[in-house]
């Protein structure tokens, strides 16, 4: 069959997409992150957030993550105690793997400073990237040229370990963990101490306040782990739950 007369047979690029990028939220604090992840992918989800934290004067603040097992993390850190600060897509550091000549450049995903001034680096990957020799080379040879001053501890994270029912559990715990009411809270640690329950609606079940005010006390109480539960499972009031020493 011949070609239409004209037709150029060559294959062309597809041309690389810009990266999103968000406009200006009034009240809200710009991302300031050294790469934008905002690009299409056929294999990651993007995640856009704000949030404040102690670090920003409680001020809302937009981050963005290459995916959501980063997003998820994110979480994990903001509920953690003595959080102070995040920061996502930092700026990069060469590094040299051994036996390489060419130095490279790596981009933290992120970075968690705590009230003390600890800082925490998290690389994240998923198991199929773990495990193979190549990024366990790549993750040893970052880890070793880690300026002294950007880090006092890194870490490689599992993204598969975020499945999306904890995903799921996070940002709900994440939504009340906002709206804290401290007495109420303690009222019902005080009933899990003291009462026997195998299932949330049985802690539920003993506690005097209205239902759905328990439930919000209780996910605070797992968020904060005075309270276990399988973040892996959705978490409702069928739940096994129990009570952490």
């Amino acid at each position: 069959m011949s070609l239409p007369e004209g037709h150029d047979p060559t294959p062309r690029r597809t041309a690389k997409l810009p990266a999103l990028v968000v406009d200006p939220i009034y009240g809200v604090l710009p991302f300031d992150g050294a790469l934008n992840p905002l690009t299409r992918s056929n294999t990651a989800h993007r995640v856009s957030m704000a949030f404040a934290t102690p670090a920003t004067g409680s001020q809302r603040k937009v981050y963005h993550f290459a995916s959501e097992a980063e997003s998820a993390v994110a979480l994990v850190a903001l509920m953690s105690p003595g959080f102070h600060g995040i920061e996502v897509q930092l700026p990069a550091f060469q590094y040299r793997i051994p036996g390489q000549k060419k130095a490279r450049n790596h981009f933290f995903d992120i970075r968690i400073t705590f009230e003390d001034g600890f800082k925490r680096a998290i690389y994240v990957k998923n198991t199929s990237q773990l495990k193979t020799r190549k990024i366990q080379d790549e993750i040893n040879a970052i880890f070793d040229w880690i300026p002294c001053d950007f880090a006092d501890e890194a870490f490689a994270v599992n993204g598969d370990d975020f499945t999306r029912a904890y995903r799921d559990n996070l940002r709900r715990a994440w939504h009340l963990y906002q709206r804290p009411d401290p007495e109420a809270d303690n009222y019902v640690e005080a009933v899990a101490r003291n009462t026997s329950f195998w299932l949330l609606q049985d802690l539920i079940a003993s506690s005097d306040l209205p239902p759905a005010k328990s439930w919000q006390c209780a996910m605070r109480l797992i968020a904060r782990g005075v309270l276990g539960a399988n973040w892996h499972a959705v978490i409702n009031i069928y739940s096994r739950v129990w009570l952490n020493a």
